[in-house]
């Protein structure tokens, strides 16, 4: 069990509640890590270690196991089980709580199987908006995050350049320590390298040791043909630098798709309305059709009804792998406003000569 958990309150150092959601959780730690960032307050001696803290405190309350074993942990404690109680002082506990299985209590009494050395780093999230085009087509796009990264300076080992940076002889570089209490064995941080796993000579001017630096960078996101609104990508590695020297998160790109001024989307299949004259309905006719991929033509069979719907193959999503959609275009009949006296006339007569049967009968 990780003893130095009892002592932290990470909800505390994150300024938030304990049913905080992760949304909430991400975003409070973005904002202190800026506020509290040592280049941020050069005047500070603590801020280093105050932006430590907050680190670590997201990096266990942003993966769901661990947090999970922390409020384990810190229930444990508050029923007796914290530092100087035995293992049973302060309240009852039920053996399936100490031995529940994976993920349960039993999990947190080390038995050499404790969370120790490198940790992977937390998975951050961006936005990218695409037009619509871009979704269907695919692209490559850049996208800004700004978050926490592996120092440039130190390249993440936390030491001045040209400075020596050695692994803990005391842990092995685990930066735990492990302590038998009769039937238990328990984990704390090493006390000759602090949990860091490593030993500075001289601390990284930059990022004050941490290993770590919150800016703005911009990765480049290769977008597959015929991407979804609300689609998510995940980078791998592309993430938080782990705790420890350990490997990055990713990152988690959501995708918005903008709206298109003629095509929507339904599917695979991509659709529009097309607008026709009313003689063009009824007479028949060939008219040209713009698509994604360029003009076509469309026939348009002797009286056509308003709303009918013709499929253009092969004119729609086209994606890596599989068959394309097609293109579904949806015949409108417009009507003119005015008629000319001559064209109303020649209307009139076709209506009383032509127009014999009741459209509207069947109602």
């Amino acid at each position: 069990m990780n003893r130095d958990w009892l002592e932290k309150d990470f909800y505390r150092l994150l300024e938030v509640g304990k049913d905080a959601d992760q949304a909430t959780i991400k975003k409070a730690y973005r904002r202190l890590a800026q506020k509290l960032h040592p280049d941020a307050n050069p005047d500070d001696p603590n801020a280093a270690e105050r932006f430590k803290g907050v680190s670590e405190a997201y990096s266990v309350l942003s993966d769901a196991d661990r947090r999970r074993e922390y409020d384990q942990v810190r229930s444990m404690g508050a029923q007796g089980f914290g530092p100087g109680g035995g293992p049973f002082a302060g309240g009852q506990v039920r053996i399936e709580d100490l031995f529940g299985g994976a993920g349960g209590i039993g999990d947190l009494f080390n038995f050499g199987r404790g969370r120790r050395g490198p940790q992977r780093g937390a998975d951050m999230s961006a936005t990218l908006d695409l037009t619509f085009e871009e979704s269907i087509r695919g692209t490559t796009s850049p996208v800004p995050v700004q978050g926490a990264v592996q120092c440039g300076r130190c390249s993440g080992s936390g030491g001045e350049p040209g400075t020596p940076v050695d692994v803990c002889g005391n842990c092995g570089g685990t930066g735990t320590v492990a302590s038998n209490q009769g039937f238990f064995s328990f984990t704390n941080p090493c006390p000759v390298c602090g949990g860091a796993g490593r030993n500075v000579e001289s601390h990284c001017r930059q990022c004050s040791g941490s290993g770590q630096e919150v800016r703005a960078r911009t990765i480049k996101v290769r977008i597959p043909p015929g991407i979804r609104d609300g689609n998510t990508i995940r980078l791998r590695g592309r993430g938080a630098p782990g705790p420890r020297g350990g490997p990055p998160g990713d990152l988690l790109v959501k995708v918005r798709v903008g709206q298109h001024s003629v095509f929507s989307r339904k599917g695979d299949n991509l659709t529009m309305q097309l607008p026709i004259t009313f003689t063009e309905a009824a007479l028949g006719a060939k008219v040209r059709v713009m698509t994604l991929n360029g003009p076509v033509t469309l026939k348009i069979p002797a009286g056509t009804p308003s709303g009918k719907t013709f499929r253009i193959r092969k004119e729609g999503v086209r994606r890596d792998s599989g068959r394309p959609g097609d293109l579904l275009v949806t015949a409108q009949v417009t009507v003119p406003e005015k008629l000319p006296r001559d064209a109303r006339k020649l209307l009139e007569e076709f209506k009383d000569k032509y127009e014999t049967a009741d459209p509207r009968a069947h109602l």
